[in-house]
């Protein structure tokens, strides 16, 4: 089995090999194959700009892998902040050993996930480290894009917004734990991974009068409310029947001990939008089949700013903390 060595790393013939076999071939544009130090870029107007190192483990997992991961992230990343994704950095580091076989795979699909978005990969690098340096392959991403609806930020929730769930919740934490502790439940569980810009640019373009937008990677949709209502300073007061959680994820989160709001997702962001705009906002996220089971799950208000109340179903109220403690240490 053909596998990495240190001379794919050591920028003669089996570097530039690797380079023009794999990585230009999967990538191939025309800013990339010019090969030079620099990417030179057209951008116009304000651009926002994010990076991210991904070292998930196991690097492949139902639903997605490392490769798949990257890109999907960086672009969420951009796309959350109202930019259309356009051009991305990336960097691997990957121990000596490691499978070609693998690292194709792993490739072609980021390039299928830069297929969704329209995104390119302009510049990167490859480093190759002895045996026991690393853990078989990590990746930088770093990636710009240009702003379509200035405005969007967590400091912009006000009383009276919606916050809506665009899919159900913790998908990403459960299927990379079940992978991890070999666990058969029974369940075609997968990571809900998916690159979230056809949904975002759908919903600038109905027009939805959008507040804030965030995807719930790690710390989950507990981190995230907690870190809007602390930032707008505002109360979000959250129905804990009307949060949409998988049977499954259910299940992984009882044996565990985690809370389904605490778990991990890499295709699944929360929006806050105005009141009069929430039918419509659900009506644009049904026509994707990544942002099925949407539901409105709260709102802004006054009562307890800078706190979340979880209101339960039986009538009871407690306040949704910030996770705390180790989770899911090399979940993204």
């Amino acid at each position: 089995m053909k596998q990495i060595q240190l001379s794919h790393g050591g920028g003669g013939e089996e570097s530039n090999a690797l380079i023009h076999d794999l990585f230009y071939r999967a990538f191939a544009n025309e800013t990339i194959v010019k090969a030079e130090d620099a990417a030179v870029l057209d951008v116009e107007g304000p651009v926002a700009f994010t990076t991210d190192s991904f070292t998930v483990s196991p690097i492949f997992f139902r639903g997605g892998n490392i490769g798949k991961l990257a890109v999907a992230g960086t672009v969420n990343d951009l796309a959350m902040m109202g930019a259309q994704p356009l051009y991305l950095s990336s960097a691997f580091i990957i121990e000596e050993g490691f499978a070609f076989a693998e690292l194709e795979q792993i490739v072609q699909s980021m390039a299928e996930e830069l297929e969704k978005c329209g995104a390119k990969i302009v510049c990167g690098d490859t480093k190759v480290v002895p045996r026991g340096s690393a853990d078989k392959i990590f990746i930088n991403t770093t990636g710009v894009g240009t702003v379509r609806r200035p405005g969007i930020s967590a400091l912009n929730i006000r009383e009276g917004d919606v916050i809506i769930v665009s899919r159900d919740i913790g998908r990403h934490g459960a299927a990379v734990l079940m992978e991890r502790e070999e666990l058969q439940l029974g369940s075609d569980l997968q990571s809900d991974c998916e690159v979230l810009w056809p949904a975002v640019e759908a919903l600038i373009g109905a027009g939805i009068a959008i507040s804030a937008l965030r995807d719930a990677t790690r710390g989950g949709l507990a981190a995230v409310l907690n870190e809007w209502a602390v930032s707008s300073s505002v109360c979000l007061e959250v129905e804990e029947a009307s949060i949409p959680v998988c049977d499954a994820v259910k299940g992984v989160c009882e044996l565990f001990g985690f809370e389904p709001t605490d778990f991990a997702n890499e295709g699944t962001f929360i929006l806050a939008v105005a009141q009069e705009d929430a039918e419509a906002a659900l009506e644009v996220l049904g026509r994707f089949g990544f942002c099925s089971g949407a539901a409105l799950i709260g709102r802004a208000t006054q009562r307890k700013p800078g706190k979340v109340i979880l209101h339960s179903a039986y009538g009871s109220s407690r306040y949704l903390e910030l996770p705390k403690g180790e989770l899911l240490p090399r979940i993204c």
